[in-house]
């Protein structure tokens, strides 16, 4: 499968798009032959982004499969709850409860003009509510014929093991690069289950394309520790034996970043975010790539001593 297309925002999914450049970006993923847009109801305001979405797929809906998520986006008057995470703002506000999935989901359908998501994701644990009450709730809309799988975004291991007990869990997405291993026990319960792995940020926000040196005002990834001036400096030479490699191969850095990390699993699928068709084509040719064994334990020696700077805080 090629590497999903994501239009990736920058946390927390209130960032200003240009909605044409968007949506020419999309095309081009389509037409390059990206089969899976992801999204979230949080991604923009007013769930811009999934309105985005559906407007490119509208005449071509048979062509993908579209993921969306819940959790976020919590409607005014509705409690929410901390979820934590290292960026510099601390926490996410997260409503998860049974009571609100249906409205979640049918603001989904509406907004990307479809009458069924193919997948569809708990965006994040909600730190009240135990995660199979949230995928029983989930559970009906598959009953109803609003949704085809369900998907888990951002969980533990256990919690994976808890809701896959209460509904059959297609697919768990969370972070996973060169740069991020996925955790150990997370990825073996899912292969226990036959649960599918979506890879976010496969590229590092960025950084695995080799291209990034340093940030502009008001580029979100100041909130990352990895990302300070520092750190940033530090983990681009410690990085440099990929960037080596990859030029070896004939690879651009962010190839060789997608084609590792799909040689990691036979259910793994990478959804790199990308603003510009040159380089959605780039990713989605890094798909087609096979990488000998050689390669890989060169590039597995190579991450084994890039420890990465700023990696404890995020």
């Amino acid at each position: 499968m090629h590497p999903l297309e994501h239009p990736e925002p920058e946390l927390p999914f209130q960032r200003q798009v240009d909605d044409a450049r968007a949506e020419r970006a999309l095309r081009a993923a389509l037409d390059a032959g990206a089969t899976h847009v992801d999204t979230s109801d949080a991604y923009g305001a007013d769930g811009h982004n999934e309105r985005l979405v559906g407007r490119v797929i509208k005449d071509r809906r048979d062509e993908v499969v579209v993921a969306t998520k819940f959790g976020l986006a919590v409607q005014e008057g509705e409690e929410s709850r901390a979820f934590p995470v290292g960026y510099a703002f601390r926490e996410l506000r997260v409503n998860a409860e049974p009571r609100l999935i249906r409205g979640y989901a049918e603001r989904s359908l509406a907004n990307l003009g479809t009458d069924v998501i193919d997948l569809y994701y708990a965006h994040y644990p909600d730190p009240g509510v135990p995660i199979e009450e949230t995928v029983g709730a989930m559970a009906e809309l598959v009953r109803d014929g609003l949704v085809r799988r369900l998907g888990l975004s951002n969980v533990t291991a256990a919690q994976l093991r808890a809701a896959h007990a209460a509904h059959p869990v297609a697919a768990v997405q969370n972070e996973w690069s060169m740069w991020r291993p996925v955790d150990a026990d997370l990825l073996a319960t899912a292969r226990e289950l036959g649960v599918g792995i979506v890879a976010w940020s496969p590229l590092g926000s960025g950084f695995l394309t080799g291209g990034v040196t340093e940030l502009g005002a008001g580029d979100f990834r100041h909130n990352a520790p990895r990302f300070s001036a520092e750190n940033l400096a530090a983990n681009h030479d410690r990085y440099e034996p990929i960037r080596t490699i990859a030029a070896r191969l004939g690879l651009t850095p962010a190839q060789l970043a997608l084609a590792w990390l799909l040689h990691q699993d036979e259910h793994v699928v990478a959804i790199p975010g990308s603003r510009t068709p040159a380089h959605i084509e780039e990713n989605v040719a890094a798909a087609d790539v096979t990488l000998h064994q050689d390669t890989l334990a060169q590039v597995a020696e190579a991450l084994a001593k890039a420890e990465v700077a700023g990696a404890t805080l995020l």
